[in-house]
């Protein structure tokens, strides 16, 4: 089995975890001379009630493209290449990086994941975990690094109790 990368796509929400994601994504970009795509999805706001109008819904949505598209272009700033390409999109998040990826022939999807507690999880459900399930590529998943400072004490505290 020969496993080369040709394009990578690196789904961001621009967290922590997401920027280390976009670390593990870059190494592998240059180990493989890959191509890499870095991906934002803003989550299409839904009116609340009578009280919200759809122009004001319109300007909200407009607005946080037009935050994502900086952020965005300020994180490609920080990474050297030629072969670097991002874009924001609007939608569902885990349908549009999985349309993304099939569209665009990735190769991997590389993301970050927030480890959420269960009751978060059941009412937020989990962007990483549907991708997972319907990506047609592997899906690397990278822990928030509060999680990862945490786990070598955890690590430790685990060993001590055990002797």
């Amino acid at each position: 089995m020969n496993l080369a990368f040709k394009t990578i796509l690196v789904a961001t929400d621009f967290s922590d975890a997401s920027k280390l994601a976009l670390e593990y994504a870059r190494v592998l970009a240059d180990r493989f001379d890959a191509g890499l795509r870095v991906l934002h999805v803003v989550q299409t706001p839904m009116p609340m009630g009578s009280e919200m109008y759809v122009p004001e819904v319109m300007t909200v949505a407009e607005r946080a493209v037009q935050e994502a598209q900086e952020q965005l272009a300020s994180t490609l700033a920080q990474l050297d290449g030629d072969n670097v390409i991002g874009q924001v999109l609007t939608g569902l998040a885990p349908r549009k990086i999985v349309e993304y990826a099939a569209d665009h022939d990735a190769d991997l999807i590389v993301m970050g994941t927030h480890g959420r507690g269960a009751l978060e999880h059941l009412l937020m459900g989990s962007v990483a975990e549907r991708v997972v399930r319907t990506a047609p590529c592997p899906v690397f998943t990278v822990r928030d690094t509060e999680a990862l400072r945490w786990a070598p004490a955890k690590a430790e505290a685990t060993m001590l109790a055990a002797s």
